[in-house]
């Protein structure tokens, strides 16, 4: 079991930079691996990028490549999404989210079980 709630969002102008946070509780966050997600205005949610219970790192959105990155630190338990490079259409509210601690490694096909209640994050000049 895991619960998770997101912050660090806002409004930043284009080229700016965020720095979302993921906290967690439950006693095996550290099995778990952790994606963010996003759903813009009208839009499907979207997954953005993942990190494993080992720290590996998958992309799921190329767009973000070289820009987001992701890490953890599980004696904080939190998850964090680090933004730079922000761009408008990357305006959308942010969620994390985890499957079950027998799903330790990353992939989009797998089945959220956990969700967090999402952050805004908007891109404007």
């Amino acid at each position: 079991q895991v619960q998770l709630v997101e912050s660090g969002g806002g409004s930043v102008q284009p080229g700016g930079s965020l720095r979302l946070s993921c906290a967690a509780s439950g006693s095996t966050f550290d099995s778990y691996a952790i994606d963010w997600f996003r759903q813009a205005p009208g839009k499907e949610r979207e997954g953005v990028l993942c990190i494993s219970s080992s720290c590996a790192i998958t992309y799921y959105a190329d767009s973000v490549e070289g820009r987001f990155t992701i890490s953890r630190d599980n004696a904080k338990k939190t998850v964090y999404l680090q933004m730079n490079s922000l761009r408008p259409e990357d305006t959308a509210v942010y969620y994390c989210a985890a499957s079950s601690v027998l799903f330790s490694v990353c992939d989009l096909g797998k089945t959220r079980k956990y969700w967090g209640q999402g952050t805004q994050v908007t891109v404007s000049s």
